[in-house]
C-alpha cells in the first residue's frame, strides 16, 4: 500500500520513509503544503501522513481543501501542536486521527492499519482466498491453518493480490503499492513473486498464485485443483 507523508522536517520525513518502507510500504514524501496537496489529489493512497505547520499552506487547509473536493483518504495529522484546540480543529476540518510530537513509532503503525482497515469500510480485517489466508492487523499469512513466514514486501505484494482476488494485478500496480517511488523495474515483482510461490504454493503443493500473460499476477482459491 502507497502512503503519502507531508512533513517538511527532512530528518524526520527520512526516518518516517525508512521505518515505513521496512514495514511494506510504499511511501511518497512531499516537503511543503502545496506540492503535497497536489500529491494527494493526484496520487492513490492508503493514508496520507500530515503535517499542521507547513511551509507555502499549512495542515489545516490542505486537509479542508482536499475535503471540500470529496477526497476521502484518511488524514493522520502528525505535528508538534498538541493543545486540545489544534486537535479540535484538526479533526473538524476532516482529519481522521492525531498524534502529536514526539511520538511512538510502534503506536504510530497501529493507527495507520487502523485506518485503512477503517477505509475499507466492511472489508475483513482478515483476507482469504481459499485456505490461504492474511491477517492484515498482526501481518501475519496462513495455509490450511500453518503459519507462513513471509517479508514485509512480500505480504505487501500479497495482500494486494488478496485484495483483488481472482482479478488480474498488473507488475506495474504491484510495483507503485508495494515499493518505494524509486522503484521502476518489473524484475523486482518477478523476483519476489517467485519466492512467494514456493513459500505458500509449492511447499503446499499448490497453484493459487497464477501468472496473466501480459499483465502480471492473479491469487485465486484453487484448492478443487489441489
Amino acid at each position: 500500500m502507497r502512503i503519502l507523508v507531508v512533513e517538511d522536517e527532512a530528518d524526520l520525513a527520512h526516518t518516517l520513509h525508512t521505518g515505513l518502507t521496512a514495514e511494506g510500504y510504499s511511501v511518497d514524501l512531499a516537503h511543503d503544503g502545496r506540492q503535497g496537496l497536489w500529491m494527494a489529489r493526484h496520487g492513490e493512497y492508503a493514508v496520507v501522513v500530515l503535517d499542521l505547520m507547513l511551509p507555502g499552506l499549512n495542515g489545516y487547509k490542505v486537509c479542508a481543501q482536499l475535503r471540500r473536493e470529496g477526497n476521502a483518504t484518511p488524514i493522520l495529522v502528525l505535528t508538534a501542536k498538541d493543545g486540545e484546540w489544534d486537535q479540535a480543529e484538526a479533526l473538524d476540518t476532516g482529519a481522521d486521527d492525531y498524534l502529536a510530537k514526539p511520538f511512538s513509532y510502534l503506536v504510530l503503525v497501529a493507527r495507520l492499519r487502523a485506518l485503512v482497515r477503517r477505509s475499507a469500510g466492511l472489508a475483513p480485517p482478515v483476507l482469504a482466498v481459499g485456505d490461504l489466508s492474511l491477517d492484515v492487523a498482526a501481518r501475519v499469512c496462513r495455509r490450511a491453518g500453518a503459519r507462513v513466514d513471509l517479508t514485509p514486501r512480500e505480504f505487501a505484494v500479497l495482500e494486494l493480490l488478496a485484495r483483488r482476488a481472482g482479478q488480474a494485478v498488473s507488475k506495474a500496480d504491484l510495483l507503485y503499492h508495494a515499493w518505494p517511488d524509486d522503484a521502476l523495474d518489473p524484475n523486482l515483482v518477478e523476483a519476489r513473486v517467485s519466492v512467494l510461490r514456493k513459500k505458500v504454493d509449492a511447499a503446499f503443493h499448490r497453484r493459487s498464485l497464477q501468472t496473466v500473460r501480459g499483465i502480471g499476477y492473479r491469487l485465486v482459491d484453487d484448492r478443487e485443483h489441489g
